[in-house]
């Protein structure tokens, strides 16, 4: 392989487990992170994030000396970028714009040590048009190279896109089964980016280009944003019809050309809940269905808090003696999705945080998937299952991690958003 050495941008959910997948078919790789923490964790053989696997993964690469965490960036022979691409911040109502300062600063980063020859593959979720940005930054950085965007083919430094595609908890699996879209800024680029994903993965690498490579990840998430929509419609239509909907979903799926989502609190995450406002700001006349499933589902969280909100009512009016600083609520699951700690736009984060805001009286949080609670949920208490089930009288279900889904008995109030109690 032309790969001697391979450096990763960004260490978190995606980088480190790419990394490691490098590493563990024995390519030197080197890891780029801002985090001193997460620097010197890998560089223990130790992981900071919760993924399956890849603990004895990163152990072992490390402990065999293919992989090493840094803070700066060193030559290599193919740089991935795959860092943060939030939102800058806008006024409520606003549509959000992509904010690309992450994968700016990572090629202001690895600009320095290019040379000729080299590769380098945005795998960020980026609106379209990212991947031309990045090479144009390098570009400016580097006028003793050339790149695609004006040599072709011919070009010193090869630029792609190739958006990761994979399911937090089931990261080191997809890794090498998924099949990888290639957007490639030329032909040579596709070739080349081809050749290095192969060292690991067993899929198909598709060929595209950059600007429909782009899209592609952007639509897959907006196709799940727009269905889940659907089901935290018809959970609030259920709601006010007196419905169960769960029922209701269960019995339309036995058609056999139906396939109903389940609802929730909200949609959270890096992906589903960010990447199809990238295309809803690029194209806001356009894009009305999937901005529109974008407000139902923002929107979800707020139905719940209101529904805290009666059953305090409820509670109050039932219990006469007792006042609302002397009611206690539990919420159970921070995540933004069942069995990870990943909390990243996590409807239930922001919904254990603003029922510790409005509510007067205690919070209680179980989330079996963390050891400490972020800086903004200050008024909240973590604490095990058993002591929430024991001490709260009204009940959130938010995330239906497997701990959850074994029969508890509560007493009070229950609000299930994930239809297991």
């Amino acid at each position: 392989m032309s790969f001697e050495t391979i450096s990763v941008i960004g260490l978190g959910y995606i980088g480190l487990p790419t990394a490691a997948m490098f590493a563990s078919r024995k390519n030197k790789v080197i890891g780029v992170d801002v985090n001193q923490h997460a620097v010197d964790t890998i560089n223990q053989g130790k992981i900071h994030i919760v993924e399956p696997d890849l603990d004895m993964i990163v152990h072992s690469a490390v402990t065999e000396g293919y992989l090493k965490a840094v803070t700066t960036a060193e030559p290599a022979d193919a740089f991935l970028i795959a860092v943060p691409t939030p939102f800058l911040p806008c006024e409520e109502g606003q549509i959000p714009e992509p904010d690309l300062s992450y994968i700016q600063s990572a090629c202001n980063g690895i600009a320095p040590v290019l040379k000729k020859g080299d590769l380098v593959i945005l795998e960020s979720t980026s609106p379209v048009g990212a991947t031309e940005q990045v090479s144009e930054w390098l570009a400016n950085a580097r006028p003793d190279l050339s790149f695609p965007q004006k040599a072709g083919t011919e070009a010193d430094v090869n630029v792609a896109h190739c958006p990761e595609r994979v399911l937090p908890g089931h990261v080191v699996r997809e890794l090498v089964e998924n099949d990888r879209v290639i957007g490639g800024m030329s032909a040579r680029c596709s070739e080349r980016s081809v050749e290095l994903y192969k060292t690991f993965v067993q899929g198909e690498c598709v060929i595209t280009n950059a600007r429909t490579a782009e899209m592609a990840k952007l639509t897959e998430n907006s196709c799940r944003d727009v269905q889940i929509a659907f089901a935290n419609e018809l959970s609030v239509i259920c709601d006010k019809l007196d419905i169960d909907v769960w029922e209701l979903i269960a019995l339309a799926n036995r058609h056999p050309r139906i396939n109903i989502l389940q609802p929730g609190p909200g949609v959270g995450g890096h992906c589903i809940a960010v990447d199809p406002w990238f295309i809803v700001s690029k194209t806001p006349e356009e894009a009305r269905l999937i901005h529109t499933a974008r407000k139902v589902n923002d929107s979800k969280p707020e139905w719940v808090i209101n529904k805290v909100k009666l059953a305090i009512t409820d509670f109050l009016q039932a219990n006469p003696t007792k006042t609302a600083s002397e009611v206690t609520i539990a919420c159970y699951g921070l995540a933004f999705k069942p069995d990870i700690d990943d909390l990243r736009e996590s409807p239930a984060l922001a919904i254990a945080k603003n029922i510790s805001e409005m509510h007067v009286g205690k919070t209680l949080v179980v989330e079996p998937n963390i050891i400490s609670l972020p800086s903004s949920l200050n008024r909240v208490d973590l604490v095990e299952l058993a002591k929430a089930n024991e001490a709260a009288d009204i009940h959130v279900m938010l995330v239906d991690h497997k701990e959850f889904r074994v029969k508890q008995e509560l007493t009070g109030i229950a609000i299930d958003t994930k239809g297991i109690w």
